[in-house]
């Protein structure tokens, strides 16, 4: 009883400030503190005019989708590859794909602005960020995509085979079916997580800034902070809603192959 206390008050502190997003983005203030002076929706109405911010967000989602669809590629190889074949130095080489979610992204952007810059001396663009981006995603599209693999027969694809199927028929016909909700799964997470990924795209785009980074230039102007609250707010509520259909799709896939749930994503 006394864990579950702790854990409900663990995570009230924890998404305290997300609640309290809403709450300003609808005060009629441009100071953020209590108490509340007024209700409007005059923010949100300053997010359609505001032409730096939408160039902004236009940029952040050429990268997220760009980005969710070549991380989930490369997961799906590295995934098939890990749960269907054996192959020397596998636990090895596994692990070092998955080396980017423990390492800090301070340290990863660092070490690539010295690496675009420095080695390859290329230009500061949206490429740049995409391929941080997909090195970043890669693993998180891996840990979900192996779920889907894992709980797969082999001896499905190999029937396949049996019967005339090439090789990559058999795994477009039969494999690529069974894993799909998963697939989805991945795109939407990688899709998150770069759209609302800061350090690296601040260490890394040129003149054109994505969305997060534009927001934390938006906050050196104390009257700008109310509309930060409402875009915060529609971020918020989209990522919600993004994660709750990934996780949707990874269950549904869970139930296809007949498995016992045993948790999230990871």
């Amino acid at each position: 009883m006394s864990l579950r206390i702790y854990a409900i008050a663990y995570l009230l502190f924890l998404y305290a400030p997300i609640i309290l997003l809403p709450i300003f983005a609808f005060n009629d203030a441009t100071i953020i503190a209590f108490p509340l002076s007024g209700f409007t929706t005059n923010w949100f109405a300053e997010l359609a005019t505001n032409k730096s911010l939408h160039a902004a967000v236009e940029n952040s989602l050429f990268i997220a989708v760009i980005t969710a669809l070549l991380s989930t590629w490369l997961g799906l190889c590295a995934a098939r590859a890990g749960a269907m074949h054996q192959f020397p130095l596998k636990a090895g080489i596994m692990g070092f794909i998955m080396l980017p979610l423990v390492l800090p992204e301070i340290i990863v952007a660092v070490s690539l602005l010295v690496v675009v810059v420095q080695v390859l001396e290329l230009g500061m663009s949206n490429w740049t960020i995409i391929a941080a981006h997909v090195l970043i995603c890669t693993p998180f599209c891996i840990a979900i995509l192996n779920g889907a693999f894992q709980n797969l027969d082999p001896s499905l694809e190999e029937a396949a085979m049996d019967l005339g199927e090439s090789r990559f028929s058999a795994f477009r016909l039969v494999t690529l079916p069974l894993v799909m909700p998963g697939i989805i799964a991945s795109m939407l997470i990688a899709f998150t997580i770069s759209l609302d990924e800061f350090i690296i795209a601040f260490f890394l785009s040129g003149s054109s800034p994505t969305m997060p980074v534009y927001i934390w230039g938006l906050l050196r102007f104390p009257a700008s902070l109310p509309v930060v609250m409402a875009l915060g707010t529609i971020l918020v509520a989209m990522s919600i809603i993004l994660l709750t259909i990934a996780e949707l799709l990874r269950r549904r896939g869970m139930a296809r192959a007949g498995v016992k749930d045993k948790g999230g994503f990871l």
